[in-house]
Order: C-alpha cells, then sequence, then structure tokens
C-alpha cells in the first residue's frame, strides 16, 4: 500500500512502526455549529482510509479530538471565541453549545456511514496534559512566558515548515490584513501554548496552571491528546488541507520539541470542496448540511459516493447538478444489485479473487476511490454468476460503505411486492437501462408463456439472444442484460 506523504510531497510504501497496531489520529471538529459537506468530505476519506486498514488486516486505533474549547481564528489571538459565539446566538451555556453539536456531528457522521473513531476526547478532559507538555517546554527552553501568556520559539528548531517551502519574509504576521502583530513574540511565527491574556471579549472557559488562571492554545489539543491515547510515535495523522499550517506544522513543532524524536511518519491532507465561487466555509453563507441534503431530497450516501467518486488530493466542486448526477448513480448501482439472483449458483473464488485485485490495487495506489468505484461497476459487469458478483459488493462494501446489499436486497423485495399487488409482470435491466423494443419482446414472451405457446416464447427467447440479449427469469417478471 502507498500513501502520499505530505511531508514528503512523495507517495510512499506504508510500513507501520508496530507489527501488531496502526495508530492514526484524526483532527476532529470544533463543535460550535453543524458540521458542512466540505468540513465533512475530510472525515468520509479519512473513514475509508481506517477501513480499508482494517481490510487489508491491520489492527487500527484511530483516535479524534472534539474541540469544545473556544480556539483562536488565528494565532495572532484576534477574532472571537467560536464556543463563546455558539453559545451567546442560541441563549446555552458553552458545555451545552458542545454537547448539542457533537451529538450533532455524529448523527451526520452515521447518516455517511462514517465509522466513529476508537477514542474521541474532548480537550478539556486533557487540561493536565498540555499543562505538563507545556512544563518540559518550558524547562527545556523550547517555550517562553511573555506578555501573559506562553510561547513555543520556532527559532529554536533546524526546521520549521513541513509541508511546504515558504519563504519566510514572504509570510503574513497573522492570517489576514490588518491584524495586529503581537508583540510578545520574540519571532513572528512563534505560537501560543498558553493563554493567560487575550483580545476576546470573554473567555469562557478558564483552568489554573503555573502560569496563572487561563487556557490552553488550539494546536497543543491535538499533541497532548495523542499522546495520551496513542503514545509516543504515531503512523498516520490525518486533516483537511488548511490544517497543514499552521496547525499540523505547530503540532509537529512542539511535539518533536517534547519528545525529542520523529512523532509522525505519515501525513494525509484531503482537498477542499469548493463552489463555484470558492472554498466552501460557513462564514461565506454556503453552510449546506446533510440535513440540508436530506430536506432536498438526497440520500447521504449519494454524497458520500460523490466524495468517492474523485481522488482525495483533487479538489472537489459541488453543485447540485454533479449531486443530482451523483444520486442517479446510486440509484441505478442500487437497481443494478436488486437485479441479481441470490442464490444463483456457488461462490466462484478465483472470479472473485480477481474483481478484488482490481478494487486493492486501486487503493493501494494512494486510496484511489474513484478507481475503486470503477473496479465496483467492473463487477457488475463481470462475465460471472450473480452469487459472486453480490459477494464481491459486499466484500467492497467494507470499505465503500454505500449499503449496496441491504439497499438492493430493499429495493428487490419492493419490486416483488408491487409485481405481486399489482398482477404484474416486472421486467429488470441489469444495468439500469430502458429499452421499449427489448422489453416488448420480453413482455410477447410472457404472453406467449401465460398463452401456453411454449415454441413461440422459445422462438422470442432465441431472438433476443441472437440481438445480444441475455434473459433470466425471476420471481414475478425477468430480467435481462446485454453480452
Amino acid at each position: 500500500m502507498k500513501l502520499y506523504n505530505s511531508a514528503t510531497r512523495t507517495k510512499e510504501e506504508f510500513v507501520p512502526n508496530h507489527p501488531d497496531i496502526v495508530k492514526m489520529y484524526t483532527c476532529g471538529p470544533t463543535v460550535y455549529h453543524f458540521a458542512h459537506i466540505g468540513n465533512l468530505r475530510s472525515y468520509i476519506m479519512e473513514d475509508v482510509l481506517e477501513k480499508y486498514l482494517r481490510y487489508a488486516g491491520y489492527n487500527v486505533k484511530r483516535v479524534m479530538n472534539i474541540t469544545d474549547v473556544g480556539h483562536l481564528t488565528s494565532d495572532a489571538d484576534e477574532g472571537e471565541d467560536k464556543m463563546l459565539k455558539g453559545a451567546k446566538r442560541e441563549h446555552k451555556t458553552v458545555m451545552e453549545i458542545a454537547k448539542f453539536y457533537t451529538d450533532a456531528f455524529f448523527s451526520d457522521c452515521a447518516k455517511l456511514n462514517i465509522k466513529t473513531p476508537d477514542v474521541v476526547e474532548p480537550a478539556t478532559n486533557c487540561i493536565d496534559d498540555y499543562i505538563r507538555i507545556i512544563s518540559k517546554l518550558m524547562d527545556t527552553g523550547y517555550a517562553y512566558f511573555a506578555g501573559g501568556n506562553v510561547y513555543f520559539d520556532t527559532s529554536k528548531l533546524e526546521k520549521y515548515y513541513v509541508f511546504n517551502d515558504f519563504n519566510e519574509e514572504d509570510l503574513a504576521v497573522g492570517v489576514r490584513e490588518g491584524v495586529e502583530e503581537d508583540s510578545n513574540k520574540r519571532n513572528k511565527n512563534d505560537f501560543v501554548l498558553w493563554f493567560t491574556k487575550s483580545k476576546f471579549e470573554d473567555q469562557a472557559l478558564k483552568w489554573d496552571s503555573p502560569w496563572g488562571v487561563g487556557y490552553p492554545g488550539w494546536h497543543i489539543e491535538c499533541s497532548g491528546i495523542s499522546m495520551k491515547h496513542l503514545g509516543e510515535d504515531l503512523d498516520i495523522h490525518c486533516g483537511g488541507i488548511d490544517n497543514a499550517f499552521p496547525h499540523h506544522t505547530n503540532e509537529i513543532a512542539q511535539s518533536e520539541a517534547y519528545l525529542g524524536h520523529k512523532w509522525c511518519n505519515y501525513w494525509m491532507h484531503v482537498l477542499h470542496l469548493n463552489t463555484n465561487s470558492g472554498k466552501m466555509s460557513k462564514s461565506k453563507g454556503e453552510f449546506l448540511t446533510v440535513s440540508l441534503l436530506e430536506e432536498k431530497g438526497y440520500d447521504p450516501l449519494a454524497y458520500r459516493l460523490f466524495c468517492l467518486q474523485s481522488h482525495y488530493r483533487k479538489s472537489l466542486v459541488f453543485s447540485w447538478e454533479n449531486l443530482d448526477n451523483a444520486q442517479v448513480a446510486y440509484n441505478k448501482l442500487i437497481t443494478k444489485v436488486a437485479a441479481l439472483k441470490p442464490g444463483d449458483g456457488e461462490v466462484d473464488q478465483e472470479a472473485l479473487a480477481a474483481l478484488r485485485q482490481k478494487f486493492t490495487a486501486a487503493l493501494d495506489n494512494d486510496l484511489n476511490s474513484s478507481l475503486a468505484v470503477t473496479a465496483l461497476y467492473d463487477v457488475l459487469k463481470a462475465k460471472t454468476n450473480d452469487e459472486t458478483k453480490l459477494a464481491a459488493i459486499a466484500d467492497f462494501d467494507r470499505v465503500l460503505s454505500l449499503d449496496l446489499i441491504a439497499k438492493g436486497e430493499k429495493k428487490r423485495e419492493e419490486l416483488k411486492n408491487q409485481a405481486v399487488t399489482a398482477g404484474q409482470f416486472t421486467i429488470v435491466s441489469e444495468s439500469g437501462e430502458s429499452d421499449p423494443q427489448v422489453e416488448a419482446l420480453i413482455q410477447a414472451r410472457q404472453d406467449a408463456k401465460k398463452a401456453k405457446n411454449f415454441a413461440e416464447a422459445d422462438r422470442i427467447r432465441d431472438e433476443l439472444k441472437a440481438a445480444g440479449i441475455e434473459l433470466t427469469d425471476i420471481p414475478h417478471g425477468a430480467k435481462w442484460k446485454r453480452i
């Protein structure tokens, strides 16, 4: 298996640190509002990675944080406490807001078939862990106290910029123009580990520390939570591409300064979901949620398929037309699965292995989910029996998580019940297409059978076969495919 490592900017063979477990950390949500579907693209792709590692035989321990401390809009400490903003907006306490939106996040994940990580840790649970790390960084000279805050000293590092070769002179002091420079910093790229002084109107959550009553900086959260649950080394760290700098850059700086050795081997970053006007974000008013998709009649798993059809290292453009296409494709997939006949022979293990090889080759190549979906379509077109196809689809869906078998069974039962109720003869195309001429011949054959004119029925079947149409009788109908 090869993964693109953002830290080395190369595709590398994945070799875990320990033979018995893969240690995986993924950045979690800041729970002050609903997650929008752009956020959820990252979680879908991280879910695919975790499930494929398990599919490939690895034992995985995945940890994710929940940011319930209102972190900064930038390291210059401007902006506002996001958690307090949510509390004011909804007239609730900060912890009520955190609980409500944490539950909402995992509800959305469930609708998208995103597995809950093995460990989910709220940032507010680990204050003592942050203080211990910061205290050692102070003792070893990697951190300093100035103006009421504790800062990490980036000048102590041989290399600070990991994910991009930045020109230091070109970097702005803050995230955007107009941000006031923090005069307490020794170097403009230093970042805050612990705040006791802030420009926030009112920081809602504060704790005692050796440096005064205050709260942790954003970056220290992930280092503390990861080390608490995964120890001193990490195989894979994931997140959206916007976290690469400064968040993940600062995580590496503080973690390796604290530990004294390399911390994480592989970094995976998922690119943005864009609209025609640019990156999707809450602040731009393009606040599309899973609930909104449902209200408009879309199946959340059609959105999952939409994400899977693109490689995670490519920006994905969202439009309602694109989502419509994904929904149509998803419906057709379910219809094709419904047309397969369970019990149609024994599973052909050789054919199944060949189909699986295409699927694993796609995902072994830097988690190429687009080619993995193509491998799924190859199953439906394969020249093998339906039982083998159903086995392959169920196998692939351990990773793709599109509920194809369950929804195919439901669709198959619905079609059967409709036919029984209406006394109808159901004609189903394996490809989901409609061909009036073919369907007319199939219906004529059925009429001949009902009239006990079996010679005519056989003649029509031979005519269809000569035209490249293979016909299979099913309960209360027939299915056909081109051969």
